[in-house]
């Protein structure tokens, strides 16, 4: 293809400037620059406002504006040339374009956004994905993002990011409003900068939050930017040393960075982040949240914090405001790494895509995540040598090492050799699953990011924990995750555990997503820090039925996401001793979703569909049970519960009072 064969959707033109439509404006300049460029245009609504270019031209058309102009006009205009969209849209009527999404954040965040802007994007960008011939966004988080809520595969999204240069351009003497808000008086004490608009996902109410705090330090928070009517924009706080400066220039961004103590950057989720290498750019410190692509921006050149974790924003900013050294540190380190982001670089790879849309464009490195705190916790009772491989597989082969691993026994034997091991911490507590979980949650420490919880015959990929916490990073609303178990001995005799091994060892991850969806008790993890009060439901008693969805159902009342995802997979051995009789089981099977639908942690039609399901596959296979299951036993206990269910008995703790047969059973 030659270069006066594309065409650039200049719709951004018509738009106020902000994040996305500086991306582009910037992209546009740079491969304006390139001699390929030559010939080929910017194609936009007809009162556009002029464009100085060198080599590319302005090309205005069409009757409409907006996304009618896009849809309707632009395909028109554009012709057979192929186009180039820098705005997460295009037009969907045409096959012949390259978009760049810039996040998914409309479905990871939809709270965010306004109901119209929700309704058109999700009906749009899956349209784009599957009928452009390349989609590109800014960073490998949000080609993670793209890759779990659109239909495409993470290694068919090309990643271009943003760069640093324009801010290098910005005159802090040419400043209008950052001076008159200091002359005026109002501002007279060293502060912290923020940016951005007040949507949800940009948590600035953290630092509203703890602007008391701030004062203590004689510091003000200075918060500049402003909506651009797509957001659902939450209502912040007013603070005494909380000054909001609304939109400003370009030079008051400049004016503001070099006399900011540092940068603030809170947010839950973004496609890239730009004000952080502006503020590079711009010789200012940052401290920005550990989450989603800001780790990959940031690199080792600033202080980071959870976005959940106030405290830490908190003793943070105390480090700088304490340390001139450490800010000259983060100073240079910062004007060394926003050289990885450069327009130019970007803008080469958007020609190579526009020439050849199949070909493979390098970009900055994406990063593990930073310094997680982990901790896993097995319940086990009775079955020491199964808990002790399974936590000794688990440490010897995760990936992401584990800062603390737990096993809950209701004796100390229950742990078997595990006694003593340095990595293992064993506590005793009353019996039963629920409880035994509650019981190792108290042992928890506090900075813990995320907590996962494994059967005591489950056998995890190595990858288990490091894909879960990249998902917590990646995505701020998740509160609940759950992997794909690739064998599953409960349905069976049960799984040896070297055969189990040899699976794990065999399977591969792939990116299946799956939402929402309740995680299996078997292997899980939670956030932390949505936990809280919430505890395992200990009236669901001995080895439980469904306390896995109904722990994870009160978390999701919060407006968290339930999640599960291939790329953390293992196997469940479903070994056979330890485990509930038949009878008690099948009580547990009826009176727990009864239960649970007047906590309100399972709807009436998943309760209707739980109980017949097992009641009918219990009773049809009663005559002719498995070898492996009690059906029968299951059958009687699946009629008492009923009994009283209809006498208005809804106890799930009275499983445990359910007399067991003499005869041993393999029932699970």
């Amino acid at each position: 293809m030659s270069a006066s064969e594309f065409a650039i959707n200049g719709r951004f033109l018509t738009h106020d400037i902000t994040g996305v439509q500086r991306y582009a404006h910037n992209v546009v300049n740079a491969m304006d620059d390139f001699a390929q460029s030559g010939g080929s245009v910017v194609i936009a609504p007809v009162r556009t406002p002029e464009l100085s270019l060198r080599r590319m031209r302005l090309e205005k058309g069409g009757q409409l504006n907006g996304h009618a102009w896009e849809q309707i006009e632009l395909p028109f205009l554009s012709g057979n040339r192929r186009l180039l969209n820098l705005c997460n849209t295009g037009p969907a009527a045409k096959i012949e374009q390259i978009v760049c999404i810039h996040d998914a954040n409309i479905f990871a965040a939809p709270q965010s956004y306004s109901r119209s802007f929700r309704a058109l994007y999700h009906t749009l960008q899956p349209l784009l994905v599957r009928r452009s011939l390349r989609v590109a966004t800014v960073s490998h988080a949000a080609a993670r993002q793209i890759a779990r809520h659109l239909p495409i595969r993470l290694s068919e999204v090309a990643v271009l990011p943003n760069g640093h240069e324009h801010a290098l351009l910005w005159d802090p003497s040419l400043a209008e409003a950052a001076p008159k808000m200091m002359a005026s008086g109002r501002l007279r004490r060293p502060f912290v900068l923020a940016l951005g608009s007040r949507a949800r996902h940009k948590n600035l109410s953290l630092l509203i939050d703890i602007a008391p705090q701030l004062d203590e330090m004689s510091l003000d928070v200075v918060i500049a930017g402003g909506g651009d009517g797509i957001f659902a924009e939450q209502t912040l706080k007013r603070q005494p040393n909380v000054h909001f400066l609304g939109r400003v220039s370009d030079h008051d961004l400049a004016y503001l960075f070099e006399r900011a103590l540092c940068l603030a950057f809170p947010s839950l989720t973004e496609g890239f982040g730009l004000p952080i290498v502006e503020a590079m750019a711009r010789s200012c410190p940052v401290v920005s949240s550990h989450c989603a692509s800001m780790p990959e921006v940031c690199g080792d050149a600033t202080l980071v914090a959870s976005p959940f974790e106030p405290a830490e924003w908190i003793e943070r900013i105390r480090l700088l405001h304490a340390s001139v050294q450490l800010r000259d540190d983060l100073v240079e380190k910062g004007r060394e790494r926003v050289r990885q982001f450069s327009w130019e670089k970007t803008a080469a790879g958007y020609i190579e895509l526009l020439e050849n849309p199949t070909t493979e464009v390098c970009s900055h490195r994406s990063v593990d995540p930073s310094s997680p705190h982990v901790s896993v916790i097995f319940a086990t009772r009775g079955r020491p040598d199964i808990v002790s491989a399974s936590v000794r597989h688990l440490l010897s082969t995760q990936s992401l090492k584990p800062d603390a691993v737990i096993v809950s026994c209701v004796d100390a034997s229950d742990a078997g050799d595990l006694a003593g091991h340095p990595d293992v911490t064993i506590i005793t507590g009353p019996p039963g699953l629920a409880a035994q979980r509650n019981t190792a949650l108290k042992h928890v420490r506090p900075e813990t990011e995320a907590v996962a919880f494994f059967d005591d015959d489950f056998i995890a990929d190595k990858n288990w924990l490091a894909s879960a916490i990249q998902t917590f990073r990646d995505e701020s609303q998740i509160v609940g995750f759950t992997g794909h178990v690739l064998a599953d001995g409960i349905k069976g005799p049960g799984i040896s555990f070297q055969e189990a091994v040899d699976l794990v060892e065999a399977g591969e991850a792939d990116a299946t997503w799956s939402e929402p969806f309740s995680p299996y008790g078997c292997n899980m993890a939670f956030r932390f820090s949505a936990i809280g009060d919430v505890r395992f439901d200990e009236r669901l008693v001995l080895y439980g039925w469904l306390e896995d969805r109904d722990f994870a159902a009160a978390l999701a009342k919060g407006g968290g996401r339930l999640v599960k995802s291939a790329l953390a997979f293992g196997v469940h051995m479903g070994v056979k001793s330890g485990r509930v009789s038949g009878e008690r089981l099948g009580y547990s099977q009826v009176i727990n979703p009864l239960y649970m639908m007047t906590k309100g942690t399972m709807s009436l039609p998943k309760v209707v569909d739980h109980i017949f399901r097992n009641t009918a596959s219990n009773f049809s296979r009663a005559v002719w049970p498995e070898p492996f299951i009690d059906r029968r036993g299951r059958a009687r206990g699946n009629l008492l519960a009923a009994f009283d269910a209809l006498r208005g008995r809804l106890e799930p703790e009275r499983a445990a009072a359910i007399a067991t047969p003499r005869t041993a059973t393999k029932t699970s």
